[in-house]
């Protein structure tokens, strides 16, 4: 059992390492709101992932997938927030082209400021979760890779391994974004400088249209 939940884990890591939605938004709120904003949507993410693993374990997830018309109503509801958030980060980009060059450096000494605090946490958390929830592709994976890795006991058996796999998954999801949040927050100097912050929501803008066309375009059965 050990050796089966380090190859679920070894894999599961790869998979998140692979640049993808989560990737640009959390690049995107650390550059906007600081270290507790790209936490924070990864603690989002993490939620979202736990209403497909949940709902997987209970065989709800199968249930979706079965249905046409719940997986494309699902499917195009998260094309269009990953289009929508494409949207507001290409006009982020644009302002911040225009803004001056001292500009970053002076947010960076108030990014702790009440003002900006009451206005971050719930937005960055809730573009984690959402990116996730209305993904299907999440829901997917968890009723197809999951099972790969479960053996053929009662169902009651099966389905607290699955719970245990899951959480795996979170946890590495959780200590891989929390390391890659320090990198960008590390940096955030240089890459919150308007020309070179302009240049990253642009490519995270294009990234998130990418995203949600392959989505939307996505098939029940892949």
């Amino acid at each position: 059992m050990q050796s089966s939940i380090l190859t679920f884990a070894l894999a599961a890591l790869v998979l998140i390492m692979i640049p993808g939605p989560d990737q640009a938004l959390v690049t995107r709120s650390t550059l906007a709101g600081g270290r507790a904003a790209g936490l924070l949507t990864t603690v989002g993410g993490v939620a979202g992932l736990a209403v497909h693993a949940g709902a997987a374990a209970l065989g709800l997830s199968a249930l979706l997938l079965a249905s046409a018309t719940a997986f494309a109503a699902l499917k195009i509801v998260g094309a269009a927030y990953l289009l929508w958030m494409a949207v507001q980060t290409l006009r982020s980009a644009a302002r911040s082209r225009r803004e001056p060059e001292a500009a970053p450096v002076e947010r960076a000494g108030r990014a702790g400021g009440p003002g900006r605090a009451r206005r971050r946490p719930m937005s960055a958390l809730g573009q984690g979760f959402l990116s996730n929830a209305l993904n299907p592709k999440v829901a997917l994976f968890f009723v197809t890779f999951l099972p790969q890795f479960l053996s053929a006991d009662s169902a009651g058996a099966a389905r607290g391994r699955a719970l245990l796999l899951s959480a795996v998954f979170a946890l590495l999801y959780l200590v891989w974004f929390g390391l890659y949040v320090a990198v960008v927050d590390g940096f955030g100097r240089l890459l919150r400088r308007p020309r070179v912050k302009a240049g990253i929501e642009r490519v995270t803008g294009v990234l998130l249209i990418g995203f949600a066309v392959k989505l939307a375009t996505a098939r029940q059965s892949s």
